[in-house]
């Protein structure tokens, strides 16, 4: 019976669906709820469709009964747009990051570039061509972007630091925020796996955003 509620659920139009049996095995109801753009009787046709071409299941069309309903959706709908609604509250928001060597021996220049309410600001930083400074000069250079994009507030880089966790590798950063006279120590984390100068990036982003948040 599993089987038989879980195709009638994926037809066209189906919320849900209930099937009853008798102490014997055979099916009494069937309780199906639809939304109200799909026709009672053609879902009742579709299921008597459905359940004999894929489990040769004949069923009295009478043991069928519809309830339609306007408000209520599958739980993956809503899912789904909770999350383009959060997508579309991200404050700011990361668009690139490029990675090169330096004009000297031995330097690389990072380039980071965010966006935030329409606006664009790319900032670039210079650091030895170690993983620790590469780190430090990608956080440098989004707080610098940070700090272009929210121009009635101010935000500086405390540090950047590799931490080791759980058997993995962090970027952990400490940020100030300052709007107007207050000034809060902001820390964010994200664990390194595409490359270390990308999760300072998403680290220094994962520190501010709530804090930007607050502020538009």
């Amino acid at each position: 019976m599993k089987r038989v509620e879980n195709l009638i659920a994926s037809l066209t139009g189906v919320l849900s669906a209930r099937v009853m049996v008798t102490p014997l095995g055979e099916v009494s109801e069937v309780h199906v709820l639809t939304t109200s753009d799909v026709q009672g009787k053609q879902v009742v046709r579709n299921i008597e469709s459905a359940l004999m071409a894929q489990l040769g299941l004949k069923i009295d069309h009478r043991k069928i009964s519809v309830a339609q309903t306007a408000d209520v959706r599958p739980i993956e709908q809503l899912q789904e747009e909770a999350v383009k609604t959060r997508a579309k509250r991200r404050v700011v928001m990361f668009q690139g990051l490029e990675v090169r060597p330096g004009p000297r021996p031995q330097r690389v220049v990072v380039r980071v570039k965010l966006s935030f309410e329409g606006k664009d600001a790319e900032a670039e930083e210079q650091g030895t061509d170690t993983m620790r400074n590469r780190v430090e000069a990608a956080a440098r250079a989004t707080a610098l972007c940070l700090d272009e994009l929210l121009p009635d507030n101010s935000i500086a880089l405390e540090g950047a630091q590799i931490i080791e966790a759980f058997d993995r590798k962090f970027v952990f950063v400490a940020v100030h925020g300052l709007g107007g006279r207050e000034a809060q120590l902001l820390t964010g984390t994200c664990e390194i796996r595409e490359s270390g100068e990308r999760s300072a990036v998403l680290a220094v982003l994962d520190a501010t955003n709530r804090w930007t948040d607050a502020r538009r």
